[in-house]
Parts: C-alpha cells; sequence; structure tokens
C-alpha cells in the first residue's frame, strides 16, 4: 500500500520555537567554517561565534510555546538580547519584523507565514544605515520573495520551505559575484551562509521532525575552503566592533542613526521602541557609548578590537589562546605583541556602567570621580561573556590558558572556570584556568611570562607544570594615602582595617598567599610607609633575584617614578613598564595608590 506523505498546513507556536531551534543547531554545527570565511564588512573571523551566540540566546530563555506570536515576539526579544555582530543583529531585527508582522495569536497558514515572512524584509534593510546586496541581507529577500511567490501555488510548509531553501541557496552563491572583496577572496558572504545553513536546519525539522533536533551535534571539519586574505586587514577602516543594549520609552532609531551616522561605518540598530540594539566600526567606542547614554539605560555593551581578531585569523603568533583580565594592569602594546586576550571587568556609576580600560581609562575615571559624588562599584565579566569569548577562542587556536585576579578578592576567576568547561565540553578543546592569586602587574607579570615561554617555543606541555611556580614567585606591595575606600569594598580585615584608621596609621598592603590583601608595616607618615615597604622587599632580595618587575600608581607619577628608581637601584634593571592601574582597581582602593609587582627568577 502506498503511503501518503504528510503535509503541514498550518504553523503553531511549538514548530516554529523547534525549527527555529533545529536552525540555530546547524549554525553551531558550521560556526567555525562561518569564522573561516567572514571578510565582509571586515575580514574579523568572528561571524560564526556572533550567529552561533545570538542564536544560543533563544535557546536559553523562557519562550512561550501557546501562542503563536507570543513565541515569536519572545524569540524575537531574546534574538536581539543576546545579538552580537552585524550579521547577528540584521538576523535579530528580521526576527522582530516578522514577528511583529503576524496578525494572530492563532496558528498561521502558508500564505499568513509568507506575507509576515516578506514584510520583515523592510526591517531588515532599515535596521542599517548603508544596505550592501550581496549579504545576508540579499538572501534574507529572495528567500521571503520566493516564500511569497509561492504562497497561491501551495498550502504545504514542507514543499514551500524546500522550495524557498533552493532559491536561498541560489542567492547564496551569487553574493560572491556582487561583492569584490567576497570574490577576492573566493568565498561567500559569511552571515549569508549562517542564514542558509539556518534555513536548511528549519526544513530539515519539519521534512524529519524533531530527529533534527535531538541528533548529537558533531564537530564539522570542512574541507577543500580557499581563503587567501593575508592583507585583507588592510581594509579595517576603523578598528573597534562597538554594540549595546540600550532600554527606554519611546526610543526613536532615526534619531540614534543620526546621532551615530559619522562615527564609524557598519552601522545597524534593530529593535523596538523599549529596547534597540546599536553596532558600529569606530575608532572611538567611549565617545560612541557615552552619548548612547542620552538616549536610554545601557544594559550591555561589547568592544571588540577588529586589527586584532584580523591578526589572530591570520597572523597567529601560537596554536595556544592566553587569556586574562583587565585587572592585570599589562600595557596595550604588550597585550598586543603577544596576541594576549583580555576581558574587562565594568566599572559602574549609578546606573551608568563602564568597561574597564575600554571604555573607561583611567584618566577618564578620575575626572568622574572628582564631577560625581556617586561612589563607583565594580563586577566581573558574565558567564555569557565568558562564553562567547571562549567559543571564540575555540575556533581559532588548539588549547587555551587563564589567568584571573585573585578569587578572594573577584568572583572573575569562578566564572571564568565555569565557562571554560562549559565550552571545552562543546568543542572538545582544552582549557587551563588559573587563579593568580593576585591582581595589577602581579597577575600581568604572571601572563607575561607565559607569553614569553610561547614566545621562546615552550611547548603546552612543558609550561603547564611551571605557572604554579609562576604564581607562588609573584608578590604586590601597595602604598595607599587613604583606606576609605578599601574598607568600604569589604576586601580588608575589618579589624586591622579599623585599628589602623583609628590611630591614623599609614600601612602597606599586600596581596598574601591565598591572594586576600593584608596590612602591614604600619607607619604614622606615608613616606614612611614607602620606607617600609623597599625595606620589605630588599628583604625579599637578600636570597633571590627579579625577573621582572613592574610599576603601577593611580594618578601619582612622582611617588611611580620614585619608586622605579629605588628599584633600579636594588635590581640593576628598569621596570618592565610603569602605568597606570586600571579603574577598576581604583573603584576599591581610592586615588594615589602605588605598587610594585615583581617576579623572582
Amino acid at each position: 500500500m502506498k503511503t501518503e506523505t504528510v503535509k503541514i498546513l498550518e504553523l503553531d507556536g511549538s514548530q516554529l520555537y523547534y525549527s527555529m531551534i533545529a536552525g540555530a543547531h546547524r549554525i553551531f554545527e558550521h560556526q567555525k567554517l562561518l569564522n573561516k570565511i567572514n571578510v565582509f564588512p571586515v575580514p574579523d573571523a568572528d561571524t560564526g561565534t556572533n550567529l552561533a551566540s545570538t542564536m544560543r540566546s533563544i535557546i536559553d530563555a523562557k519562550i512561550p510555546l501557546e501562542n503563536l506570536k507570543q513565541t515569536a515576539t519572545a524569540i524575537a526579544d531574546a534574538a536581539l538580547t543576546g545579538a552580537r555582530g552585524n550579521s547577528g543583529i540584521i538576523f535579530a531585527q528580521f526576527l522582530y519584523g516578522f514577528s511583529n508582522e503576524i496578525k494572530t495569536d492563532a496558528k498561521l497558514d502558508v500564505k499568513d507565514f509568507a506575507e509576515s515572512m516578506k514584510n520583515a524584509v523592510s526591517y531588515a534593510y532599515d535596521a542599517i544605515a548603508n544596505p550592501v546586496e550581496g549579504t545576508i541581507l540579499t538572501v534574507i529577500k529572495d528567500w521571503a520573495d520566493q516564500l511569497y511567490m509561492m504562497k497561491d501555488m501551495s498550502d504545504d510548509f514542507i514543499n514551500l520551505l524546500i522550495e524557498a531553501y533552493q532559491k536561498a541557496l541560489e542567492s547564496l552563491t551569487e553574493t560572491t559575484e556582487k561583492l569584490e572583496v567576497l570574490a577576492r577572496a573566493h568565498v561567500v558572504d559569511a552571515g549569508a551562509k549562517g542564514f542558509v545553513y539556518f534555513l536548511e536546519g528549519i526544513k530539515d525539522f519539519f521534512i524529519n521532525g524533531e530527529k533534527a533536533i535531538t541528533q548529537l551535534i558533531e564537530e564539522v571539519e570542512e574541507e577543500g575552503v580557499i581563503v587567501e586574505m593575508a592583507e585583507l586587514h588592510k581594509e579595517i577602516t576603523f578598528r573597534f566592533c562597538t554594540e549595546a543594549l540600550i532600554s527606554g520609552t519611546n526610543l526613536e532609531k532615526n534619531k540614534i542613526q543620526e546621532a551615530f551616522q559619522t562615527k564609524g561605518d557598519s552601522l545597524v540598530i534593530a529593535g523596538t521602541p523599549q529596547k534597540m540594539r546599536l553596532h558600529i566600526h569606530t575608532d572611538y567606542p567611549a565617545e560612541v557609548l557615552s552619548g548612547l547614554s542620552r538616549f536610554g539605560t545601557i544594559s550591555y555593551q561589547k568592544v571588540d578590537d577588529m586589527v586584532m581578531q584580523s591578526e589572530i585569523m591570520h597572523h597567529r603568533q601560537s596554536d595556544i589562546a592566553i587569556v586574562t583580565d583587565s585587572t592585570c594592569d599589562l600595557p596595550e602594546e604588550i597585550l598586543e605583541k603577544h596576541q594576549i586576550h583580555m576581558l574587562p571587568l565594568s566599572v559602574h556609576f549609578g546606573d551608568s556602567f563602564y568597561l574597564d580600560r575600554v571604555t573607561m581609562n583611567p584618566q577618564e575615571f578620575y575626572q568622574m570621580v572628582e564631577q560625581t559624588e556617586v561612589r563607583p562599584t565594580t563586577s566581573q565579566p558574565t558567564v555569557k561573556e565568558f562564553q562567547n569569548k571562549y567559543e571564540y577562542l575555540s575556533s581559532h587556536y588548539k588549547s587555551m590558558i587563564g589567568v584571573f585576579v585573585s578569587e578572594k578578592l573577584s568572583g572573575t576567576y569562578q566564572n571564568s572556570l565555569h565557562s571554560a568547561y562549559v565550552i571545552s565540553e562543546r568543542t572538545g578543546k582544552s582549557s587551563y584556568i588559573y587563579n593568580s592569586r593576585n591582581l595589577s602587574a602581579a597577575l600581568g607579570l604572571v601572563v607575561f611570562r607565559i607569553a614569553r615561554a610561547i614566545e621562546e617555543g615552550m611547548t603546552l606541555d612543558e609550561i603547564l607544570p611551571k605557572i604554579d611556580t609562576w604564581i607562588g614567585k609573584s608578590y604586590l606591595r601597595v602604598t595607599i594615602p587613604t583606606l576609605s575606600y578599601i574598607i568600604k569594598s569589604g576586601r580588608i580585615s575589618p579589624f586591622r582595617s579599623f585599628i589602623a584608621r583609628a590611630l591614623d596609621l599609614k600601612p602597606f598592603i599586600i596581596i598574601d598567599d591565598e591572594g586576600k590583601s593584608e596590612l602591614v608595616g604600619k607607619s604614622l607618615t606615608l613616606s614612611g610607609a614607602q620606607g617600609k615597604l623597599l625595606a620589605n622587599i630588599r628583604k625579599m632580595l637578600h636570597h633571590d633575584e627579579v625577573w621582572e618587575y613592574a610599576i603601577t600608581h593611580a594618578d601619582n607619577q612622582g611617588v611611580a617614578e620614585f619608586y622605579a628608581e629605588e628599584m633600579e637601584k636594588l635590581t640593576g634593571k628598569k621596570p618592565l613598564f610603569t602605568d597606570h592601574v586600571s579603574p577598576v582597581l581604583v573603584a576599591n582602593t581610592g586615588p594615589g595608590v602605588v605598587g610594585i609587582s615583581l617576579m623572582l627568577k
């Protein structure tokens, strides 16, 4: 007996959600390839990671399935919240357009589905200041046009999606002909290809049912992809890919677009009057985010260095990624030279927050402290931010070493440890995460020593056993003009701080073996504390030799130079660097602090 082919005549909320999940999983499988072929608008090699992050936000969200329009609206909101990169935000805006164009809470038939998708295309185009054909936009439009053309020819979703998918494949192939940069690299547009993978997952879901989302995801190794882009990093006109999520009432996309039209390129603004996502390539991320804060409350911000990303893609120095946080106080030139990946902590002034050393530099921090009565607070990178970073790194490196600020002083290490485990399980790549039991340049010196070891040709197996030894040989000594900040931060013994403050003593601070801050060497004057600090270091050097040392300070250049001169007398060498302490650390210690960090041989 002949089996009749099953038709799907209507789409409900559950089918919509699970088809999206199937599409998302297809992107997860291919994100490494999408990163590899990413050359437009800049070759920053993160399109796959960005689309995967956008999709994962849908999976992680609680989505209602009973009501179709509510389902579509929740999916769009989740995508907007987690959207990253040009393609991710365009895709999120397209989903918002689709949800907004749905006119019924009931099920959708083929005709209504096709009309809603076609109308949603204009939302995606309107999100971009300067739309370019031959990208994800073109493939979305061609796919939606095909749906619309077929809506009166078939009442079956399966047939509709198969035919429209074939049109999307044709449109994808044509992207190479429409953009010169794609033709030179012999690739299709990465965002467009990601969208086609998404459609492929949806198509297979309706053909195969739940099998499309219950299969184990295996890493797909793509062969034969020709990408010759060694010089394409010269096409990066603006260095920083800057993104933010802003909320408010009656947000006006046109006004926001007008305000930032001249601040860079690749401007994309997506969302609703209550929540919008901004993406721009700019040289001045701090200026962009400061300007955006005038429109509403910024709840998320991200800044990626696209020059660094391009170097990682095309001129990677090692298969071992080095990761740390912004409290390491390593200067930009060291981070760049050794391709060290830094995740910023956050500085908060009331409802406004900034990325440490990225959208808030030390000089700006000092000015804000003087101009506002609000005492700054700090927070560590979230698990989601760590996972995004580690997922990106896993597509370019074989393994990763991360060293972070003392877990006794911040939750950064624990968030990193958890995230690295999740991504290692997902990707099969090895991650080695260390609690530095320190901070500032003492943490930075451990990171720098790992970088130097890699530069000298040491293997991962040779480096790993030495890291705990290097951590144990790193020390930080700090003089501090006032104890008020550090007492309120809760990062020092209440009893000792009470005695020191009651007697108006001037201690210096050490980080003990467990990674906690302690007051020692109390003096009646600040100069006396400085003398005791140097005496403490002099005693340390009776039996050990310094490998490297560094000086960090919070707007106190004079004392920093004094320490540098004294340390040169003791060691016979100049500091590796003298630089400002990160704003996150100053928020917890106050201005005027000066630290000497050293690592013994």
